[in-house]
């Protein structure tokens, strides 16, 4: 069974850290079950959501994305070098930037 992620603020392995700390930063909101999907595992599916503006599913309105677990927390490869698709943002000074942009962009604490 794949492990689910914690709650809290990643960054996209597309992330650039000369970019800034919202560089693809998202926060995950929680984990959901697709209804239509028998198999418990490859249903569950990690809801998230932007926290920078120019993100297309936040310039919907849509304010939320959903990505297959298994997909969330796999590794790719760029340019020769493996990475975590996404990875927990730890660094104290960057989630409190994260959860102020998070108040900005949602209203929620």
């Amino acid at each position: 069974m794949t492990r689910e992620p914690e709650k809290g603020f990643y960054h996209h392995y597309k992330h650039d850290p000369e970019k800034g700390v919202f560089d693809y930063a998202y926060e995950v909101v929680g984990i959901a079950h697709h209804t239509e999907v028998e198999d418990f595992d490859a249903a569950r599916m990690v809801v998230y959501r932007p926290l920078y503006e120019s993100a297309k599913v936040y310039q919907a309105g849509r304010h939320c994305d959903v990505r297959p677990l298994g997909m969330f927390m796999e590794d790719v490869t760029k340019e020769g070098r493996v990475f975590p698709r996404f990875s927990k943002v730890t660094d104290r000074a960057a989630t409190e930037l994260l959860r102020a942009k998070r108040r900005e962009m949602y209203g929620t604490n």
